[in-house]
């Protein structure tokens, strides 16, 4: 439990010092001693925890004090100790602020030790919500959670900024495990909204006959085996953020809905008429390309317009160099702390090991490899026979589809010119390359659509 500087004022000597000896039983209480106000507004500097203070003081009376301890700080817990029995006297007092109002009599002392015990108590539960606050802010800042120091890195970093700045929708795309929630959560909790819900939804993992009902909810008797009301995710997410996970799986029907309820910005459950409105800022995610799923004829042109905010784009692992070292060190440090090991080292042949192979899993296989990696090292050292490569995906990615000479070159071609977000001037540069060649497959794509 915490220890409590209280501030005792009372100008009855005898009393005073026996509710001070009393007090003083607890190890965990620092008494201060005084018999006026003015002494003790003179030492509010000490910062006490609880001020404990006689209604009849020399100097001033209990509620003038009371109002001046609240103008130096309103925060201090304040228990009134006081001969007069008149519960009107009491409940002003209590309406003013005060915690709590004791009569003089032989009970006080064991009283006013109880009041305390039940203020530290509070004070307890006051400072370990602050400490989770801080470790939940410490835990989704960005530059903390997001490991890496790349150029690709950093862009992210910059639309992140500007993202926690506004309510404006966000969009984040990018390869399954290159960390789309993380950076979700990164916003929402560096926003004006951390304090409220953030609630995501996965749309792959949700059936679709069971989509409308988790979005909007559903009142009892809405369909067969709704014995209950069921308030939907909208709802939840009032006042904080709704994370729609792999948002190109949200069926067509759905997305008409989806698309009403963004406009209006209101909900309606299923078996209901009452409009609820809501306020929640909406964050979407998916590893396809939205703009193509459009053409495609399978997600909405309207509903499209209206999620893609500001978009961004995570760079799978491969693009972003000696990120990966670091993140390999983040997730080392995570499990040998989580598993009580001591400090692991890797390699320089590992090292090596690590940034030649292109991680299709991402930073998601990364944390798999390491973690394997960890366990089967020897003598707190990885070596490259530690690193086990198990991912599904074909990786030698020249051999897994036959294509032509120029097919391959085109392909790399356009891969770096994605890369360097279609600068053709870096592109050619990169590839030792005239510009032309670059410009003419360009056109050759562009007739080829």
């Amino acid at each position: 439990m915490i220890s409590l500087k209280i501030f005792l004022i009372e100008d009855d000597p005898f009393f005073g010092e026996a509710l001070k000896y009393h007090l003083k039983l607890n190890p965990d209480f620092d008494i201060h001693l005084f018999k006026t106000g003015k002494e003790c507004i003179s030492n509010l500097y000490l910062k006490p925890d609880i001020i404990c203070l006689d209604f009849g003081l020399p100097d001033i009376t209990g509620d003038k004090l009371l109002k001046k301890i609240q103008e130096t700080n309103n925060k201090i817990p304040i228990i009134i100790i006081s001969g007069q029995e008149e519960i009107e006297v009491a409940v002003d007092f209590l309406k003013s602020g005060a915690k709590d109002y004791i009569i003089k009599n032989e009970h006080t002392k064991d009283i006013l030790w109880n009041s305390i015990i039940k203020i530290r108590e509070n004070l307890q539960l006051v400072n370990e919500v602050a400490d989770l606050k801080e470790q939940l802010e410490q835990k989704f800042s960005f530059e903390k959670t997001i490991i890496g120091q790349s150029d690709a890195i950093k862009n992210v970093f910059n639309k992140i900024h500007k993202s926690i700045n506004s309510n404006i929708n966000v969009s984040i795309t990018g390869e399954t495990g290159t960390g789309k929630e993380v950076v979700a959560k990164a916003i929402h909790y560096n926003s004006e909204r951390k304090n409220k819900p953030f609630i995501a939804i996965n749309m792959a993992a949700i059936p679709k006959d069971l989509m409308e009902s988790d979005f909007f909810g559903h009142e009892a008797g809405a369909f067969t085996g709704a014995n209950t009301r069921n308030i939907g995710k909208f709802e939840q997410a009032n006042g904080g953020t709704i994370f729609l996970d792999e948002i190109a799986e949200l069926d067509l029907n759905l997305q008409s809905k989806l698309l009403r309820v963004l406009q209006e910005r209101e909900v309606v459950r299923l078996g209901g008429t009452t409009k609820i409105k809501f306020d929640a800022r909406l964050i979407i995610a998916t590893h396809k390309d939205l703009a193509q799923e459009v053409k495609n004829g399978t997600f909405r042109e309207d509903l499209y317009y209206r999620i893609i905010g500001l978009p961004i784009e995570l760079p799978p692992l491969r693009e972003r160099g000696n990120d990966t070292l670091l993140l390999a060190k983040y997730f080392i440090d995570l499990f040998t702390k989580g598993n009580k090991m001591k400090p692991i080292t890797v390699s320089k042949k590992a090292k090596d090991k690590l940034l030649k192979y292109p991680f299709p899993g991402n930073i998601r296989e990364l944390k798999a490899v390491i973690d394997l990696a960890c366990v089967m090292c020897e003598n707190n050292e990885i070596l490259p026979d530690d690193l086990t490569f198990n991912s599904i995906h074909n990786t030698d990615f020249f051999l897994s589809v036959e294509k032509t000479l120029k097919e391959y070159t085109a392909e790399i071609i356009l891969h770096y010119l994605k890369k360097n977000r279609n600068d053709v001037l870096k592109t050619a540069k990169k590839l030792d390359i005239g510009k032309s060649t670059i410009y003419n497959l360009i056109q050759s794509s562009e007739n080829a659509k």
